[in-house]
């Protein structure tokens, strides 16, 4: 038993002793790690290394590079390079069009400390400054990075086809874009917090790339896909395939849409987009809640879907739009044409088809567009027509074209009332019928004419006319109403020619059949509508009756 005790006590002893001597040689190990991480900056001076890297990446994309001091640090694995600088193509600016204060450079260490041999594996720009410029002809600044490297790539690739893997990996890490157009005094469009993985960099292949960024107005946007074979000619024109997010997008709020044209939305965005280099295709849906399309409007209540498909010829800076299909509940409108990049300003010429569509639906986007309905009042009922011609340029559309409204109803709204200069009518109840109304519209910024007027409301029989909305709802109408035997004001006009009788009743019949000047001011919520029965003995609109009158023929001229 004590034998035992010994030899159990002599095995713990040996591996005391070998745990202390494995400790020894790991902390020795260790020391000489720590030694090397301190003494091989020493030893190398990444500095040597700066005109080779400046002369490699301005071959490689093209533009001139310059860089104003290297280290090497173990811990990141290679490389640093402090204030790298890309220049811009001089047609666009001379400030530069990349700039980043720090610039991981992965390399093969085993290779740069043994051979002094530069092998970049990876790229990573911790919060770089990038200015995008677009060319008043399409062009972008960037387009030309890598032409400069086109025959070199090409006879790199004869000789060694694994020469075209340039990096392995390139990241951009909080990044800030700039985004503005040339020549224009707007300010330029930002993007923050740029992330950006590209992996796998190739020239004659297509590469995987991740975006993500954020939108002014707290919007985001993301897109994944892959990029390649680089067009070394215009990089703009590389073959893309990709998905597209985007969140929270507000283009007011963003500076896309000038906040002073009262248009807002806060909008997400689904898209696949496809190009070969020559045509671009895109397909999508868009949905945008709080719309206001108006200076004078109000969010809309509920929100408006769009889906879309669209392709662009990059070469002529030409879209061909297959279909927009505008949505609030279950009214659908349908847009399709063309539209022009090529010049300042992007010209339109598009249909917009809108067969039937619900006036309920229509309604809750009315106060989005500036048009409140007087109040208390409502439409109930009915259908909306319209077939618009869209063209002029995106910042001054110009919109033509028949729209036509059947069978609604204008509840709440007691038109016998609102009529001033017919002092005989009585209440004919608080709804007023529309049968038909149609026009010829013109709508431009910031006014609409309507021309061709027809309405069919049987309170009064029906009206003919012109006139126009302005900036604030502002009403100003003149019409001319035939009234219907039928209808009430009709049936006071009958009566007061029976009362009349003689001369003064053949008169009135003749003058009431050449209808009644109506003019309708004030603005939407709060129209003014004003018969001017006099008018239909001097044949003239819109004037005041005169005061002096007196009998039956005086009570319905009153007001």
């Amino acid at each position: 038993m004590q034998t035992s005790g010994m030899g159990s006590n002599r095995a713990a002893g040996w591996r005391l002793m070998l745990r202390r001597r494995w400790l020894k040689i790991a902390g020795v190990v260790l020391a000489v790690i720590l030694l090397a991480l301190i003494v091989t900056p020493f030893f190398v001076n990444a500095d040597t290394f700066r005109p080779m890297v400046e002369n490699e990446l301005s071959t490689a994309l093209g533009r001139k590079v310059t860089i104003e001091s290297m280290s090497f640090s173990l811990f990141s694995g290679g490389l640093v390079a402090k204030n790298v600088t890309i220049a811009d193509d001089a047609k666009f600016s001379s400030a530069p069009f990349f700039h980043v204060k720090s610039l991981d450079i992965g390399v093969d260490t085993s290779a740069l400390l043994f051979h002094h041999s530069l092998i970049v594996r990876k790229f990573v720009a911790e919060s770089p400054q990038v200015n995008l410029i677009a060319g008043p002809n399409g062009t972008w600044n960037y387009s030309s990075l890598g032409r400069g490297s086109s025959q070199a790539s090409s006879n790199a690739s004869q000789s060694d086809g694994a020469s075209n893997l340039l990096v392995g990996e390139a990241e951009i890490r909080n990044g800030k874009v700039s985004v503005s157009q040339q020549g224009s005094s707007k300010p330029p469009f930002l993007y923050s917090d740029v992330n950006v993985t590209v992996r796998n960099l190739s020239v004659t292949h297509a590469v995987p790339f991740d975006l993500t960024a954020k939108l002014p107005g707290n919007g985001s946007v993301s897109l994944t896909g892959t990029a390649g074979p680089m067009n070394q000619q215009d990089i703009s024109a590389t073959a893309v395939q990709a998905s597209l997010a985007v969140k929270n997008f507000n283009p007011a709020a963003a500076g896309v849409i000038p906040a002073s044209d009262g248009v807002s939305m806060v909008a997400d965005v689904n898209a696949k987009v496809n190009s070969d280099g020559k045509t671009m295709t895109s397909q999508g849906s868009l949905q945008a809640s709080k719309l206001v399309l108006s200076k004078d409007g109000t969010p809309a209540p509920q929100p408006v879907t769009m889906t879309y498909q669209v392709s662009e010829d990059l070469q002529t800076k030409t879209a061909q739009v297959q279909d927009v299909a505008v949505q609030t509940g279950s009214a659908a409108a349908h847009i399709n044409g063309m539209i022009d990049f090529a010049g300042q300003a992007a010209m339109l010429n598009l249909h917009l088809n809108a067969p039937n569509l619900p006036i309920d639906q229509l309604e809750a986007l009315l106060p989005s567009m500036g048009i409140v309905l007087p109040k208390g009042s409502r439409l109930e009922g009915g259908t909306l027509t319209a077939s618009l011609a869209v063209t002029g340029t995106s910042a001054s559309p110009v919109i033509t074209g028949p729209v036509e409204i059947d069978g609604t109803k204008l509840t709440g709204f007691d038109l016998s009332q609102k009529i001033m200069g017919l002092n005989a009518l009585r209440s004919l109840g608080s709804d007023t019928e529309i049968q038909t109304l149609r026009a010829q519209v013109k709508s431009t910024v910031p006014d609409t004419e309507l021309s061709s007027i027809y309405a069919d409301v049987p309170a009064i029989g029906t009206a003919t006319g012109q006139g126009s909305v302005s900036e604030g709802g502002a009403l100003n109408f003149q019409l001319n109403a035939k009234l219907s035997s039928g209808s009430a004001i009709g049936g006071v006009m009958n009566a007061a020619t029976g009362a009349l009788g003689g001369l003064a009743g053949g008169l009135l019949h003749q003058a009431s059949g050449n209808g009644v000047p109506i003019s309708i001011t004030g603005t939407s919520s709060n129209p003014v509508i004003r018969a001017n029965v006099m008018g239909m003995f001097t044949g003239q609109h819109a004037q005041q009756p005169s005061k002096k009158k007196g009998g039956m023929l005086g009570g319905l001229l009153g007001h």
